[in-house]
Order: structure tokens, then C-alpha cells, then sequence
């Protein structure tokens, strides 16, 4: 490769990379692009649970769907790679093997996003609770660690675009396997100081380009309360968006389909087919209601426990129960029935969506059980309004 060193001679602002992606510690290789996946996923599941609980669900379930979904986008990255960039590992003088050889880099998000969505499926199947509104709540968490992978490929010195005099150029280094001193740019270490080349970072346009998609995604989601999985096509539209242009500008090896590298024609049908949904699952109405997102409702064991149903039917219970005051200080719109905690440092979460919640769900469970308590004592023998109680407790 030639020698390009005029952009350090007129600029001062060039980014170094740095002089290695993988350090030894003993027989162990800590590698900075494995650190920076698995930085990611951490970030995207706290963030995704906390958005998860404010919306109404139950704590520690995006972690539960988590423990499937993390392995089904691994793999399903890796796939996604190997698949569309199979000269790499297959062929004459390959080694197949590699493409086991996660660490080494290459994971396309195309086929992560996908076979994950699998494993979140199967996991929401078995909690009893809607896949779209999981995503929109892991929607902001996944783009930013998109960014944070981006890293990797920094350390890594890979996926980046052409020659540029820019004051943000990208300078790449020789770097050489210390044992043999043979050229290894994956896992060598930089010899000199002076650029081969100085490129386009398009590693840092994509990384600066998702934490812009996040901070859309949850402004949208706050302003129009997005709901039924819009939350998530809109962070698929606006990553795809970016993604088309950035990678027109990379320069390494890939497939192309009628002169167009692969990825850039899979931005393209992703990004249709998520405004597509965007715009389609409008009409399935507002935000998912919180009791629906609830794995274990609260007051589902009093309410069905023999003791509790014995308690309700009794004559002062029901006459307190069916009062129109008790009836309208349950059912008041400024009362929390969805049994959610808040954070007001989140920009998801306001005073005001808690009271929307409240004033649609028209009170809590409890109250409207109490109020047909109380229509049943009226008249009635407090012993067979325990009867009936039983009964529907047995069903």
C-alpha cells in the first residue's frame, strides 16, 4: 500500500487508530471488539428493562427474554456474514474452520436483528406477552449498542471508507504480528507512527449517526406514545437510512448486485418494509394498555384465593366496597393502575403519561371487584354471596 502522509502534514486534527485491537494477558487474548459487543448487549438490556417497567411490564422479564434472544443474534449475526461474504472462508486455499472464529470480527446486524427477534418470540410466547411491545421498549437500547459495536471495528482498523483530506481523516497503520513480523492487521501491533492511509471513518459517521436514531426514537416515543412495535420500525427505518449512504462510502471487500454492494440493497428493502409497518400499525390503535404487558398482574392472588374471596362477601365489606366514595377514589384519573414505577429522569416517562394510563384503564381491578361486591350483598344472604364467590375462585 502507498505511503500517504500529506493530510498529517496540513491537518493536526487527523484520528490516530490505535496501535493494536487485542492485548495478551498470559495465554489469554483480550480483544476490544469482543469488550465492546458485550458492552452493548449490557447497556441494551438495562435500558431495555427500565423502559420495559415504566410502560407497565413486569421487572426482570427483557432480562428473562434476554437469556434467548442474546445466543439467537449471535448466531444470527455470524450467519448473516458468513452467508453473504462466503470467499472469505470457503473456496480454494480457505480454512472453513474461521468461520467459527467469532472474535476475529464479523457480525452483520442484518441477521442478529433477525434470529433475535426469533428468540425474543419464543421467550414472549412462553410469558404470555406481546413480542412488538418488547421491541419498542429494547428499540433505543439496540441502536445505541450498534454504536458502541462500532467501536470494535475501530480497534480492529477495518470498515472504513476511502482516501480523504479531511480534519477528521482516519489514519491507518502497518501492523505486524510480533512473533513473525508478518503483516497482521487483525491481531498485530502497529511498528510505526507514520499513516499508510488516511480514510474516512465511516465507523465513527455510523456511530454518531445511531445515537442521533436513539435519541429520535425515544423523543418520538414520549410525543405520540408509539405502541404495537412503531417505536422499533422507526429506529429500523432511521439506522437503515444512515446505513444506505455510509455504506456507499466503505471501501472493503463485498458482494455486489448489480454494482451495488449487498448491504446497500438490504437498507434499502428494510427500510421500505419498516415505514411500511410504521405506517400500517397506526391503525391498531394507541400504546399497548399495561395490564397487557404484565406477567404476574398485581392482586391476582387475592382475588382468587378462597380467604380473600370470603373476606369480600362479607355484609361490611361489601356495603365499604360498593360506596360511591370508595368506587369514585379507585377509579379517579390521577390514580396509578398499572402498578408501575416511574423515573423522572427518563425522558420515556412523564406525570402526564402515568395519568393518561390511569384515566384509560377507568380505575383499578380491585375497585371494579369491589363494586360488584357490593351489587351482590345488596339483597343477598352474606352466605350465598360467599358461595358464589368459591365458585368462580374453583373456575
Amino acid at each position: 500500500m502507498t505511503t500517504v502522509n500529506t493530510a498529517s502534514t496540513y491537518f493536526l486534527a487527523n484520528i490516530p487508530s490505535p496501535d493494536r485491537g487485542v492485548w495478551q494477558l498470559g495465554p489469554l487474548s483480550l480483544r476490544a471488539y469482543a469488550l465492546c459487543i458485550i458492552a452493548g448487549i449490557i447497556l441494551a438490556i438495562w435500558w431495555g428493562e427500565r423502559r420495559w417497567v415504566q410502560r407497565g411490564g413486569t421487572k426482570g422479564t427483557i432480562v428473562d427474554i434476554a437469556v434467548f434472544a442474546v445466543p439467537f443474534g449471535l448466531v444470527g449475526g455470524r450467519l448473516y456474514h458468513v452467508i453473504t461474504d462466503n470467499q472469505l472462508y470457503f473456496g480454494e486455499g480457505k480454512d472453513p474452520i474461521r468461520a467459527l472464529y467469532i472474535w476475529e470480527g464479523g457480525l452483520g446486524i442484518w441477521g442478529a436483528i433477525a434470529l433475535g427477534a426469533v428468540g425474543a418470540w419464543i421467550a414472549c410466547r412462553r410469558k404470555g406477552i406481546p413480542l412488538p411491545a418488547v421491541a419498542d421498549a429494547i428499540a433505543p437500547g439496540i441502536v445505541v449498542a450498534q454504536a458502541i459495536g462500532r467501536l470494535g471495528n475501530y480497534f480492529n482498523q477495518e470498515l472504513y471508507g476511502g482516501p480523504t483530506d479531511l480534519p477528521w481523516g482516519l489514519e491507518i497503520y502497518e501492523r505486524v504480528d510480533p512473533d513473525t513480523g508478518l503483516p497482521d492487521a487483525l491481531n498485530g501491533v502497529a511498528v510505526s507512527d507514520v499513516p499508510l492511509a488516511v480514510v474516512h471513518p465511516t465507523f465513527l459517521y455510523e456511530l454518531l449517526w445511531n445515537l442521533g436514531v436513539a435519541l429520535l426514537v425515544v423523543w418520538a416515543d414520549r410525543r405520540f406514545r408509539l405502541g404495537h412495535g412503531r417505536a422499533f420500525a422507526l429506529y429500523v427505518a432511521g439506522y437503515t437510512a444512515g446505513r444506505f449512504w455510509i455504506e456507499l462510502m466503505r471501501t472493503d471487500q463485498a458482494n455486489h448486485i448489480l454494482g451495488l454492494r449487498v448491504n446497500v440493497w438490504t437498507s434499502l428493502v428494510v427500510f421500505v418494509g419498516a415505514v411500511a409497518y410504521l405506517v400500517f400499525a397506526k391503525r391498531r390503535g394507541p400504546r399497548e394498555r399495561p395490564e397487557t404487558l404484565a406477567t404476574d398482574p398485581a392482586g391476582s392472588d387475592a382475588s382468587g384465593s378462597p380467604d380473600s374471596a370470603g373476606s369480600s362477601g362479607s355484609p361490611d365489606h361489601s356495603e365499604s366496597s360498593g360506596s360511591p366514595d370508595h368506587s369514585e377514589s379507585s377509579g379517579s384519573p390521577d390514580s396509578d393502575t398499572s402498578g408501575r414505577t416511574t423515573d423522572p429522569t427518563d425522558p420515556t416517562d412523564s406525570a402526564d403519561t402515568d395519568r393518561i394510563d390511569g384515566g384509560a384503564s377507568g380505575g383499578s381491578d380491585d375497585a371494579g371487584e369491589s363494586r360488584r361486591d357490593g351489587e351482590r350483598s345488596d339483597g343477598a344472604a352474606p352466605s350465598a354471596d360467599l358461595g358464589d364467590a368459591s365458585s368462580s375462585s374453583s373456575r
